[in-house]
């Protein structure tokens, strides 16, 4: 097992592998995290801290770009996911700086996806974003997605989300995935039914009798 001394950098969020966070940076320890950053050109990573809990896996963060520098020493920053990894010790405090680390070693990853579950995952997430009204995140749609680029958009909870981030191959996370849709999906189906009936009340009708 091969361990490395990684800056890190919690927040209560779960961050993919490929997602871009935007991070407005004003503590002085995440202020020199940034600085060292941009001059010796090392990553940070982010595990979230989710029930008064650091999680154990966590994701590795690029810095992009140095968006704006203020006065006061805050900045706006432009950061990518690039990896995942699992904590093995955590330093409070990396050597010589404020902000903290922790030993981490490389989460391994199968990332080949089942076509077939793939399918059946974009049905229902083109009945869900018609359901919402958000017809053009699935015209967007890469139709070589991954679960790590729509997670953020299915309604999933932090839970959820960190669940799929533990995950360690795709088909494992199109299993989660697959099983919250079709468990959500029938519940705003039915809301929707509910809301036109509401929308009915009232209105003149134009039925036809039945013959009986």
């Amino acid at each position: 097992m091969s361990l490395r001394l990684l800056p890190i950098f919690p927040l209560n969020l779960v961050v993919y592998p490929g997602e871009k966070l935007n991070l407005h940076i004003f503590e002085p320890r995440y202020r020199q995290l940034i600085a060292d950053c941009v001059a010796q050109n090392i990553t940070f990573g982010i595990p979230p801290f989710l029930d008064d809990s650091l999680q154990i896996i966590g994701t590795e963060m690029r810095l992009v770009k140095l968006e704006r520098s203020y006065p006061s020493g805050e900045s706006d920053v432009r950061t990518l996911g690039t990896g995942r990894f699992r904590v093995q010790e955590v330093l409070k405090q990396a050597p010589g700086k404020l902000y903290a680390a922790a030993y981490v070693e490389e989460l391994r990853d199968d990332p080949t996806a089942d076509l077939l579950l793939r399918q059946r995952i974009t049905t229902l997430i083109e009945q869900l974003y018609n359901i919402l009204g958000l017809q053009k995140l699935f015209i967007d749609l890469d139709p070589a997605y991954t679960t790590f680029d729509v997670a953020h958009h299915l309604g999933l909870t932090t839970e959820q989300e960190y669940e799929l981030l533990a995950s360690l191959s795709e088909t494992e996370r199109q299993a989660i995935v697959l099983e919250h849709l079709e468990r959500v999906l029938p519940v705003l189906q039915e809301s929707e039914k509910l809301k036109e009936r509401v929308r009915q009340n009232g209105h003149f009708k134009h039925l036809t009798p039945p013959n009986f």
